[in-house]
Parts: C-alpha cells; sequence; structure tokens
C-alpha cells in the first residue's frame, strides 16, 4: 500500500520551511520509512530471505500498477466524462520518475534488509539500533540515488537531496519505537503462547 503511493504522489514536490531554511522533497517522503520498517519486521520475523522475498512483491506490484495506470490512461474516456483533465494529471506518469523510484527501491531497500539481518546477528539485544541505522543508510542512499535520477537537469538537485534525506530519516526515526513496540509485542505473545 505505502508503495503504491508512493509512486502516485511522487511527481509532487513539496516545500518544508523550518523558519531558518527551506528545504523541498517529493510527497513521497512521508510514505517511505514507513515501507523500510515494514521490511525490517518482516525480517525480524521471518528472516533476510523473506525480506527479500518480500521487496521482490512489493516490486512487482509496484510495476503492475504502474503498467494498470498506464492501460487505462491509454483508453478512450467516455464523452460525458468531465473530470479526465483532473484524472490524467494525477495519474499520468513521469517514466524518469517511475525508473528511478524502482531502481533505488530495488538497490536500498536490499541494503537495508542486508544490513538489518547482519547487525541482527551480530547485535541481537540492540533492537532499535539495527531498525534505525539500517534504515537510515538505506534511507539516506536511496534519497540520493533518486533525486539524481528522477530530477537531474530538471530541479535543484541539493535541496530536494537535503530535504528527502532530512524528511525520510526524521520520520523513519519517528517510526522506530513502532518497530521496538512490535518486536516487544511478538516476544510478549510468544511467551504467552508457549504457556
Amino acid at each position: 500500500m505505502y508503495l503504491a503511493a508512493s509512486q502516485i504522489v511522487a511527481s509532487r514536490l513539496i516545500e518544508f520551511n523550518l523558519g531558518f531554511y527551506t528545504f523541498f522533497a517529493p510527497a513521497a517522503v512521508f510514505l517511505y520509512p514507513f515501507l523500510s520498517q515494514a521490511i525490517d519486521m518482516i525480517n525480524e520475523v521471518y528472516g533476510e530471505k523473506k525480506a527479500h522475498v518480500a521487496i521482490i512483491i512489493a516490486f512487482v506490484t509496484q510495476v503492475l500498477l504502474v503498467t494498470f495506470i498506464v492501460m487505462t490512461n491509454s483508453l478512450t474516456p467516455a464523452p460525458f466524462f468531465e473530470y479526465e483533465a483532473a484524472r490524467q494529471s494525477i495519474f499520468s506518469q513521469n517514466i524518469r520518475i517511475v525508473v528511478a523510484s524502482w531502481f533505488s527501491f530495488l538497490v536500498f531497500q536490499s541494503l537495508d534488509a542486508y544490513v538489518f539481518a547482519w547487525m541482527k546477528k551480530n547485535y541481537p539485544q540492540q533492537i532499535f539500533l539495527r531498525s534505525a541505522s539500517s534504515d537510515l543508510l538505506s534511507l539516506t542512499f536511496d534519497s540520493l540515488i533518486f533525486v539524481v535520477l528522477a530530477f537531474y537537469g530538471v530541479a535543484p538537485l541539493l535541496p530536494l537531496i537535503i530535504g528527502q534525506i532530512v524528511a525520510k530519516n526524521f520520520i523513519g526515526l519517528l517510526d522506530t519505537p513502532w518497530f521496538v513496540w512490535y518486536k516487544k509485542y511478538l516476544e510478549k505473545n510468544s511467551a504467552l503462547n508457549e504457556n
């Protein structure tokens, strides 16, 4: 769900005004950190291989979503449908943004899954650390690569890169306590089920 929604809203650039500094980012920055957290949760319970399977399933779902949107955009609308221009403006796909999104998603969610699994093996008690650090690493590199591929020559890169990195990582840190809660919930329910 998060990935599908991010595909639709990624082309909208938004402004963050902190009073002392203004930066910009694609609107999808609000959704993407939750996807990284979901992959961490799968990795925590089912392991790295299942996390990679989930990444592939999410990627295929994203490709199918874009394919269906492109297909429906190519169909002739009913002559009395007066909202076609608005619908097209919302659902028209910028191929450069789409490909940049697909590439960065596959590469950096895979990195997230690998780093998370490595940290789980080497630091099994550091729940917050493994979730936060794997997400911060992958979200930072994802932002850098996505913005360059999607907006090079079209928009100012540095403010977009800074904006995306700051926003994604801030949201990523805010949602990390949910992962810790999820882990404790699993441990509690596991203990209850054993009794």
